[in-house]
């Protein structure tokens, strides 16, 4: 994990700490750890009875006390750091039952489990220990909680070489971007979602990659060949932005695959620089090109644009032309194949859905904090994932007539 900024209160309680568990390896970080989780469920089941009897330990009453503590019963719980000993507190009339540890309950793995969902759900790990702390009077730490949320890591690399299908019709790749703390430095890193819809028409999430740098060609073709390593043996269409380097990824991996050029992206490209009075109308110019019924007439709408616009906006609509080849595969689809497939609407929904779970983690701690979230955001996400995209029947009838033989 990337190195925190400490205060000097936090440093002395770190030292403390060490000091106290006489900690020299990570064995000796690992039973500390327990140890804490234990006194975690100790005090949790504590506040609890203060709860249920209206008063706290040592606390005078001016009424008789109808129920008062009568000890505590031991009882040894399994989560998973390991098995820890808690003492239950008991009470005279024998009412009490914990809620945190219900009575013949030896395992507080949903514990965990639960404060791994509200990871999940976008909450800091600041923010989940101060919701265990408003739920039980007793709030486990920041640093506990990430402890906690870490043993998803093996669960993220498992998903990210799970096995995956032969083919699939059409792919999708994005990126989005999150603030990640390096080295005491804020960076901004690119991380790359990798989209499938499969023969059957239903959407999976196959990858989120965390970019380097600078991406290059080898950089996706370490992307594609992890895809190949992962059983997929053919893709019909991949829909992406302009990637540095991806056209040539995508010819040494699949040299048989269809590179489509995102037309939503080509259209926020070509606006970006033009003047808020002209958007409107040259938005309309650009839609005529990419609903043009074929491609001859689509070109020839480009230069019309290209030339209307050429005086005011020089070389806007060169990014059109040189990026031709890779947008032209769409004008041999109908609509319905067209807007279902060569634009990212399904991603760019899914990114917005990351960024919305995510919106309470302006900066991530480190590479691997992003990850747990990501990983996590999708599970929840997937999960709605249960019907087909609209229209596949049409759309699964063109694929098999245009990539005879594939699907």
């Amino acid at each position: 994990m990337a190195k925190r900024n400490l205060t000097a209160e936090k440093k002395a309680a770190i030292a403390n700490f060490i000091e106290m568990y006489d900690i020299k390896n990570t064995g000796d970080l690992q039973e500390a750890l327990k140890d804490l989780l234990g006194d975690t469920i100790q005090s949790m089941m504590e506040a609890e009875l203060d709860e249920e009897l209206g008063y706290e330990k040592y606390e005078k009453t001016d009424t008789p006390k109808e129920n008062y503590r009568n000890g505590h019963k031991p009882k040894t719980l399994k989560s998973t750091m390991g098995e820890l000993e808690v003492d239950v507190p008991q009470d005279r009339n024998s009412e009490f039952e914990p809620k945190i540890v219900p009575k013949y309950k030896t395992s507080i793995s949903d514990i965990e489990q639960k404060i791994i969902n509200m990871y999940a759900r976008g909450l800091t790990t600041r923010e989940i220990s101060e919701q265990i702390e408003d739920i039980y009077g007793f709030g486990t730490s920041a640093e506990m909680v990430s402890k906690i949320t870490d043993k998803i890591l093996p669960q993220v690399e498992e998903w990210q070489t799970r096995r995956l299908a032969e083919v699939y019709p059409v792919v999708f790749i994005d990126a989005l971007m999150f603030s990640v703390r390096k080295e005491k430095i804020v960076q901004k890193l690119a991380v790359y979602v990798v989209l499938g819809v499969d023969r059957d028409g239903m959407k999976d999430v196959l990858s989120i990659e965390v970019g380097t740098e600078a991406e290059s060609s080898k950089f996706w073709l370490s992307v594609l060949n992890n895809l190949k390593n992962r059983g997929v043996r053919d893709i019909l269409m991949l829909c992406s932005d302009g990637l540095t380097g991806i056209k040539d990824a995508i010819e040494a991996a699949f040299p048989m695959t269809e590179q489509q050029r995102c037309i939503v992206h080509m259209v926020r490209n070509t606006l970006l620089h033009v003047s808020h009075k002209h958007k409107k109308a040259f938005a309309a110019d650009l839609k005529r090109i990419y609903h043009a019924p074929d491609e001859e007439t689509a070109y020839r709408i480009l230069q019309e644009v290209k030339e209307k616009w050429e005086k005011i906006y020089p070389n806007t609509m060169k990014r059109w032309e040189d990026n031709w080849d890779a947008i032209c595969p769409i004008f041999k689809y109908s609509p319905a194949v067209r807007k279902a497939l060569y634009t990212t609407n399904a991603i760019e929904s899914l990114n917005s859905q990351y960024r919305r779970i995510n919106s309470g983690r302006p900066v991530f701690p480190s590479e691997d904090a992003l990850k747990k979230a990501l990983y996590l955001s999708t599970q929840i996400i997937v999960k709605k994932w249960t019907i087909k995209i609209r229209d596949w029947g049409q759309i699964y009838g063109e694929l098999s007539i245009v990539f005879e033989g594939r699907l």
